[in-house]
């Protein structure tokens, strides 16, 4: 069965179940979508990894890194391999060199880790047949739906940013706060903090 590469597009707040996130993924070579709704923690290791914040402590997805590089171990692909009464499943391809295996994960988890290794993400036609959202000419409004829910994020954090007052901080002081932020886990801070540093730069 051929598999068809996938990327990340976005990541937001779901706005049909309250405390859960959207990832949506898109086919590379072509105008299909795949929304995923996941946990709240799963998306923090996943925005955490996009945004390169290095936390204080090693996160869950962190530890498993480590722990398949201890045993020489890496992250081949991640496989969104199968779809059951509306519920993905997804395999991490793990390889060290002569060995190779498979994980079940949650595609959550699996892309979380695979983020850490580069590694890339597959799914096949029969999911994206059936649960992709297909882009067309005909569908400008579903269009401007979904790139509102991928950017909301991002216009969330420009706007949490004005009313932190965070331009009104020194380099040095926006330096001392991030570090603050990631000593107590508040990784939502310090990517805001780190965004307003970048526009600096």
């Amino acid at each position: 069965m051929d598999k068809i590469k996938l990327e990340i597009l976005g990541l937001s707040s779901s706005q049909s179940q309250s405390g859960s996130f959207a990832l949506v993924l898109g086919e590379i070579e072509g105008s299909r979508r795949l929304p995923i709704i996941i946990g709240m923690f799963e998306a923090q290791a996943i925005a955490i990894e996009i945004e390169k914040i290095i936390p204080n402590r090693p996160m869950t997805h962190d530890l498993f890194k480590s722990f398949a590089q201890s045993f020489e171990y890496k992250v081949e692909e991640i496989i969104i391999s199968d779809l059951k009464e509306g519920v993905f499943f997804a395999k991490i391809v793990c390889s060290n060199g002569t060995k190779s295996i498979e994980i079940d994960a949650r595609p959550s988890d699996a892309i979380a880790i695979g983020l850490r290794f580069d590694s890339p993400i597959y799914t096949y036609e029969s999911i994206l047949a059936e649960a992709g959202i297909v882009l067309t000419d005909e569908s400008e409004d579903d269009i401007a739906e979904i790139k509102s829910e991928i950017k909301s994020s991002s216009a969330k954090k420009q706007s949490a940013s004005k009313s932190d007052d965070l331009k009104n901080f020194s380099v040095d002081k926006l330096n001392e706060l991030l570090n603050e932020a990631i000593e107590k886990e508040d990784y939502e801070k310090a990517a805001k903090i780190r965004d307003e540093l970048s526009r600096r730069n």
